[in-house]
């Protein structure tokens, strides 16, 4: 992914010397020598901060360009030779539509021989830059940096063609494989680890990370139990398109040596949704903690003012850190204002365990809790005890719309399919929390977080935050 990533600046610099090459060129007339071109006229060159702003405009239109025919894909590794004849194609095509931009306008490029300058030397600066981020990469991948662990399910010929495809680029590394029934062929080339039914011990112990599934004589059953274990721990899961009936609509198609493999999403944050999702985030938690600061200080104010203790609930009442389960079951700083009278934390397991309302669910919450202070009542009523959770979006902890994030002890007694939740990161406000927030039944909450993972869009973020507007209004469902 970071590879991925990469290649824009990479693109945009490369480009960019490109043009300032070009230019520079153009002053000699005998660059070839015994050739002599036609003589420089001076007074049409733009000057230099024109010929920048051209530049910019122009270099932005060719990372479009490549953007759309998919030249920034985050998963899937072309061939270099491919890779480069695609650029070639997409940087001719490129400089057609600068030419048509000035057909069609009636305008004049000031120089024709810049104009063909830019285009053989983009074409070389940025296919140097493909070459170094490939030698890069597997440079990395050879001390182990960026390798994809991936096991094998099946014995079969695809399994031994497409493991001797991946195998030629070092970021694969294939672990192994499992057998259907114990068995193995004699031709195979591969560490036979197990058999199916030893699918999770080998998958924890070998730290898989994806699954190539080319195996066809499985159940129903057996193939519904790979997709399921794969969503409860995080896994990349890929099949030959005739295995399964599709199971969900988020997949990518690709081709391995010609061979068709569908690779199966949990959810459309993998890949690009990821990096847009990120960058909204920081953009809006950034600006909504420069222009909340007046109020974040006011009930600062208010917390000191009402009871003795800290401003922030960031220590537990016997001093270890606060913390969340995060993305992939990591363990996350919490930060919230505090509503609670201090070290009074740790009763609800204890004095008030009994007076907990939700006896069949991980979660525990206490109806009308006496630890919560008065100012306290009133920042829960209008959840602005969650405002500092603003900066958890900043750094990258949390979202701003996800799962709700929950405590370690509390997610220690999920339930396996329960634990899809944690495939993204946790957010402040979320589907389940505009749909009932404390009230709501927990299974009912993992539903609507699943819902959310696996139907992700920028859009879909918009109306939960603007619906969490008007549900946090109403006080309904507040703690």
């Amino acid at each position: 992914m970071l590879f991925g990533l990469a290649k824009i600046p990479l693109d945009a610099g490369m480009a960019f010397l490109a043009f300032m090459a070009a230019y520079r060129l153009r002053h000699y007339t005998d660059l070839i020598p015994g050739i002599h071109f036609q003589p420089i006229d001076t007074l049409s060159f733009p000057s230099l901060p024109d010929f920048l702003t051209l530049a910019g405009w122009t270099i932005l239109a060719l990372v479009l360009v490549l953007a759309l025919n998919k030249m920034y894909s985050l998963r899937k590794t072309n061939r270099l030779g491919s890779e480069i004849f695609k650029l070639i194609f997409l940087v001719s095509a490129w400089i057609m539509l600068i030419i048509g931009y000035y057909f069609i306008t009636r305008q004049f490029f000031f120089s024709r021989l810049v104009l063909g300058y830019i285009w053989i030397l983009t074409i070389v600066a940025l296919s140097l830059g493909r070459i170094g981020i490939r030698i890069l990469q597997h440079t990395f991948a050879r001390f182990g940096i960026g390798r994809r662990r991936i096991l094998m399910i099946g014995d079969n010929i695809l399994t031994q063609k497409i493991s001797k495809k991946l195998k030629q680029n070092p970021i694969h590394h294939i672990v192994g494989l499992l057998t259907l029934k114990g068995t193995t062929s004699a031709k195979t080339t591969l560490r036979v680890l197990g058999s199916f039914k030893n699918l999770e011990e080998i998958v924890k112990k070998y730290h898989i990370e994806e699954i190539i599934q080319t195996a066809s004589d499985l159940s129903e059953t057996e193939a519904e139990g790979i997709i399921k274990f794969c969503r409860e721990n995080h896994l990349q899961y890929h099949f030959v398109p005739d295995i399964l009936q599709m199971h969900s609509t988020q997949i990518d198609v690709f081709n391995i040596d010609g061979l068709p493999m569908i690779s199966l999403k949990a959810t459309p944050l993998d890949g690009w949704g990821r990096v847009f999702k990120r960058i909204f985030d920081s953009m809006a938690a950034g600006f909504f903690l420069i222009l909340l600061s007046p109020p974040l200080l006011l009930v600062a104010l208010g917390i000191k003012l009402d009871s003795r203790g800290p401003i922030l609930f960031t220590r537990k009442d016997n001093g270890d850190p606060v913390q969340r389960v995060g993305y992939q079951g990591q363990l996350i700083p919490f930060y919230k204002f505090r509503t609670m009278k201090h070290k009074t934390d740790s009763l609800r397991y204890t004095d008030l365990a009994e007076k907990n309302i939700r006896k069949n669910s991980p979660l525990l919450k206490i109806k009308n809790d006496p630890r919560v202070t008065r100012f306290g009542r009133f920042l829960r009523r209008w959840s602005l005890d969650e405002l500092p959770q603003l900066w958890s979006v900043l750094i990258g902890d949390l979202s701003l719309v996800g799962p709700r994030p929950h405590l370690p002890e509390e997610v220690a007694h999920y339930e396996k399919h329960q634990r899809f939740v944690l495939t993204i990161k946790p957010g402040i406000t979320g589907l389940a929390q505009i749909n009932g927030r404390s009230d709501l039944d927990f299974e009912k909450e993992v539903e609507l977080d699943s819902y959310y993972i696996e139907h992700w869009s920028m859009l879909l973020d918009l109306k939960i935050l603007v619906r969490t507007i008007f549900v946090v209004l109403s006080g309904k469902g507040a703690d």
